[in-house]
């Protein structure tokens, strides 16, 4: 295959991630503003339903972080692999660790290591029960 070639097929690829990542974002806000709205309506407590949506949507933006440092990797090192392209890309993935890691704490009230194993999607589906359980009513 010929360079040229490879190089516009993997920056398609980058960009498709980037989409991805946007709607992953942008579907996970409204969904997140429907469980919030659910809990919210439900057990008439606003401070829930907003405790729910950054639960929810947190989980949401480490999911979009993650698809765009795999979108970053894609166009660095299969298309532009420089020792410039290759820094900058260390840096992003720098600040975007540094960021999902700043998420989790302020989701979870604790660091990482210090609690079992979870991931984004199980948080925000977590987040769906939550916002789909039937209050006590006593």
């Amino acid at each position: 295959m010929d360079e040229q070639i490879y190089a516009e097929v993997m920056t398609i690829f980058a960009k498709c991630f980037e989409v991805i990542a946007a709607l992953v974002l942008i579907i996970g806000l409204l969904a997140s503003a429907v469980f919030a709205i659910k809990q919210w309506r439900r057990t008439g407590n606003v401070r829930a339903g907003y405790t729910l949506m950054r639960q929810s949507f947190g989980s949401v933006l480490l999911l979009g972080l993650e698809i765009l440092v795999a979108g970053d990797l894609i166009q660095t090192v299969a298309v532009s692999p420089t020792l410039e392209s290759v820094s900058v890309l260390g840096l992003i993935v720098l600040i975007r660790t540094f960021l999902s890691f700043s998420l989790e704490i302020e989701m979870e009230g604790t660091v990482p290591w210090r609690r079992p194993f979870t991931s984004g999607a199980s948080t925000f589906s977590k987040a769906q029960v939550k916002a789909s359980e039937v209050p006590d009513k006593s």
